[in-house]
């Protein structure tokens, strides 16, 4: 492949020949060529099956601009040279085909796979994109025929996933083969649509198509991906449920299943206007304050032990690049508030100014920030790094209502997944379900919200939180909460929404219409 030829057909589309003609070129179809010997020997490309594409990378060049390599089709991928590589504009465009080679190759093809790639592309914005037809890939979309999702929770390696964490539950949607590689492609388009966050599409009795920022980051989630399929695969032979936080035993049911949970009919335990009636529910999503933890724990030990602590931990941890980032997240904060006439915040100076004066104003405006008990991000971020450190101190140790780990433990043994929503940080999440009064609870509980998602008291949010839980109808999400405006937010998102009453509580308005509970053992 010439880079004449490259450069005559791409010239006319207005790429600087330094680009055309440059070592990023040639180092890409290389790359692609390497990547594939490697993913022959995992068995992700065997049978001339599955595929690779990337972006060229140059900084000068924006990455939704930049030329694509993509392999060819129906080639041994172990065999194949950087000059079998085709060459596509940004809008997917073929600006250079390789040369036909004497038999027994066949005649040059750009791959089957090539629709699909341009839609993570166009959709996601990615710099490489890898199709798989790794047998784990194949098999775990077995497991469960109708399924439209895999899941998978509280494994490390859902650490090398985008956006995930070990607590995190991982949900990849699992769409319906068909005879031709290319007719995927709007199922792949509403695949993507439907599930904003994942970074990965698996096709029944197929594979998977996974992308990334780069080809560094593609490959790395590839191989955690399917990491995480055979360990799914694995649990499964095992009669253990990948998806549950301890992997017990596989629970079976008579009632009818959708996606990979059993929908349990469980009696909600407190009566509306008119009767008692039976909610199916799948999931459970839970706030902390006035929920399950007393609003005084939080009032009364958390923010005192953060607003006490906060010249320390800054003054300990002030080089830190965690640090560092909360630093920069609060002053972002305080510069909007000051726009606003936001009463106590003071501006918070640039490091040049003197790490005494930069802590001395985060020390202010967190401060005044506990006293208005603002439910920003920027605050609750440094308010869990703080926390982090009284528990790893054993100086905190959180409490829960005293019927809390029973109904966790009863709703984990029933198959519905419990998910916590509060301002506090997902970090300030776990620390509290980890170090209670009643040991660590976080077995029981299947991921954690917070208002990176969205503001509690918008609908959105909870529309959010539907989409994330993979849940078609909403009515089978339970929200517990204390505040009235939260729960109304639910209950327009189409969330069944109930009024948690703890000691400590505001007031509910006269004739708010929604069913309430003292105790969880009443849901």
């Amino acid at each position: 492949m010439a880079a004449a030829v490259v450069g005559k057909a791409a010239a006319m589309i207005g790429f600087p020949q330094a680009y055309l003609e440059g070592k990023e070129l040639k180092e890409t179809s290389s790359l692609v060529t390497e990547l594939c010997r490697h993913f022959y020997t995992q068995g992700w490309v065997s049978g001339t099956g599955g595929s690779i594409t990337m972006k060229v990378h140059d900084a000068s060049i924006p990455k939704a601009e930049q030329l694509i390599v993509m392999s060819p089709s129906g080639v041994q991928k172990e065999r194949m040279q950087p000059e079998d590589m085709y060459i596509l504009s940004a809008n997917g465009s073929i600006i250079s085909s390789p040369s036909p080679k004497p038999y027994p190759n066949k005649p040059p093809k750009c791959t089957d796979c090539a629709p699909l790639f341009m839609k993570a592309y166009e959709m996601r914005n990615a710099g490489a994109v890898i199709h798989s037809h790794g047998m784990e890939s194949c098999l775990v979309t077995m497991l469960n025929p109708q399924a439209k999702e895999f899941r998978i929770t509280h494994m490390e390696m859902i650490k090398g996933i985008q956006g995930h964490g070990y607590y995190d539950e991982l949900v990849v949607p699992i769409i319906e083969n068909t005879a031709y590689e290319n007719e995927l492609t709007d199922s792949l388009t509403k695949a993507i649509e439907a599930y904003p966050k994942a970074t990965a599409v698996l096709v029944r009795n197929h594979g998977v198509y996974i992308w990334g920022d780069s080809w560094i980051h593609a490959k790395t989630q590839a191989e955690c991906y399917h990491y995480l399929f055979d360990a799914a695969i694995k649990l499964h032979q095992l009669g253990l449920d990948a998806a549950t936080p301890d992997h017990g035993p596989i629970r079976r049911s008579t009632h009818s299943q959708n996606q990979n949970f059993t929908k349990l009919s469980v009696k909600s335990g407190v009566k509306d206007s008119q009767n008692q009636t039976d909610s199916p529910r799948r999931c459970i999503v839970l706030d902390i304050e006035g929920t399950t933890t007393p609003i005084t724990f939080v009032t009364d030990v958390l923010f005192p032990y953060a607003r006490e602590n906060v010249g320390k931990h800054l003054n300990l941890t002030y080089d830190t690049a965690e640090t560092q980032e909360d630093i920069k997240l609060l002053r972002l904060q305080v510069e909007e508030d000051l726009r606003q006439g936001v009463t106590g915040a003071v501006p918070i100076p640039h490091a040049d100014e003197g790490k005494e004066n930069v802590i001395a104003a985060m020390v202010s405006n967190v401060e005044a920030m506990i006293r208005a008990d603002r439910k920003i991000t920027a605050l609750k971020e440094l308010q869990g790094h703080i926390w982090r450190t009284g528990f790893e101190c054993n100086e905190l140790k959180s409490v829960v209502f005293e019927d809390v780990p029973e109904a966790l433990e009863k709703w984990h043994s029933s198959g519905i997944k419990v998910y916590i929503y509060s301002s506090g940080s997902r970090l300030a999440q776990r620390l509290l379900f980890g170090n209670t009064n009643n040991g660590d609870l976080r077995k029981y509980l299947s991921g954690f919200f917070d208002t990176t998602i969205g503001n509690k008291k918008e609908s959105r949010s909870y529309k959010e939180i539907t989409e994330t839980l993979g849940v078609d109808d909403p009515s089978e999400i339970l929200f517990v909460t204390d505040v009235y405006q939260e729960a109304t937010a639910a209950k327009a998102a189409g969330l069944e929404a109930i009024i948690s009453i703890r000691p400590g509580n505001a007031p509910l308005p006269e004739n708010h219409g929604f069913k309430t509970v003292t105790t969880f053992s009443q849901i």
